[in-house]
């Protein structure tokens, strides 16, 4: 499927960096955008909408000095992402920022809204939106959403449990818009399995936590390197919702990641408080971090998902069985 126009002739390699609470910041999605991968973090990782919108207009300003200190070189868009959901009490002051400074690209979670959809497309923006099974995604297209991503099993945050060779495929028949797939994607070979597959873009989230940019903990870096895929815990316990945690970030918390408490219900005005101890002390990361042994710049990581990439669909042509 055709990217959306603000994509063309940008990216590097068709990947985008996931919006990741408490570890996306400025530094992060320029480096991001300016290396030819789509950058972006969410709204809630400023406290207030007003320091919400610095970083915003500082992320435009700096993209835009790139672009004039590199003529002929265009950055990749970037975006940001909006909880959707009727606890959270900042979306409509966040969504007013994004279409006054007419932000690239929005992310949509939790709610796919059409009268946010359309005051998007009203500036030329477009909307991405996180589903994790058919119904959700049905919903989005109705919103009109221009893409819908695929968390599929293994993935960081809040992520599914099917896996991509089931979810995409019934997603396809349905949706043609722009796709993107995450879950455990960490290399440049996995990005053009995603696209073999049919998406048209793969989402990395906990590869870029493990970068020099990455706004989180030296420990939470070093825990991602020293982890690997049975030390990923999926448990509504912490958010209220299905997600992947690292299982010695639970520990450290004081909690057993054997027998956790129940907690079934959201509340995203709660959750704003990014002194919690749930969320300060306890990191998400999706299955892939057993293949993260690292911490890059991020302008290293994004030449390297280029380069895997690019081998890999030069091997894939190279061994095609041709009759």
């Amino acid at each position: 499927m055709p990217l959306p126009a603000s994509f063309q002739g940008t990216l590097s390699v068709p990947v985008v960096a996931a919006p990741m609470f408490l570890t996306s910041g400025p530094d992060l999605v320029v480096e991001c955008c300016v290396n030819g991968v789509v950058g972006t973090f969410p709204a809630l990782n400023q406290r207030t909408t007003e320091d919400f919108e610095a970083w915003v207009v500082e992320i435009k300003d700096r993209l835009a000095a790139y672009e004039a200190a590199n003529p002929g070189r265009k950055a990749a868009p970037f975006g940001v992402n909006l909880i959707v959901h009727h606890t959270n009490p900042r979306v409509e002051a966040d969504l007013a920022v994004c279409v006054k400074h007419e932000v690239p690209l929005l992310i949509t979670s939790l709610g796919a809204v059409s009268e946010l959809v359309d005051q998007v497309h009203g500036y030329g923006g477009v909307v991405f939106h996180d589903v994790t099974n058919v119904r959700h995604a049905r919903n989005a297209a109705r919103a009109n959403v221009d893409g819908l991503i695929l968390v599929c099993a293994g993935a960081g945050g809040h992520a599914g449990v099917l896996s991509p060779f089931a979810l995409l495929p019934e997603i396809r028949q349905f949706f043609d818009g722009t796709v993107l797939l995450a879950g455990a994607i960490s290399d440049g070979r996995q990005v053009a399995a995603a696209q073999a597959m049919g998406a048209d873009l793969a989402y990395l989230g906990t590869r870029f936590i493990a970068t020099q940019e990455s706004t989180v903990p030296e420990e939470n870096r070093s825990m991602i390197i020293g982890s690997a895929a049975a030390d990923i815990i999926y448990t509504p316990a912490i958010s209220g919702i299905p997600a992947n945690f690292l299982r010695k970030s639970i520990e450290q918390a004081g909690l057993d990641p054997d027998n956790l408490p129940t907690k079934n219900e959201i509340d995203m005005g709660a959750e704003l408080d990014t002194e919690s101890r749930a969320w300060k002390n306890i990191w998400s990361a999706g299955q892939g971090v057993g293949s993260i042994d690292d911490v890059p710049t991020t302008a290293d990581l994004c030449r390297r998902l280029g380069d895997e990439y690019r081998d890999a669909i030069a091997a894939l042509n190279a061994n095609a069985i041709r009759t």
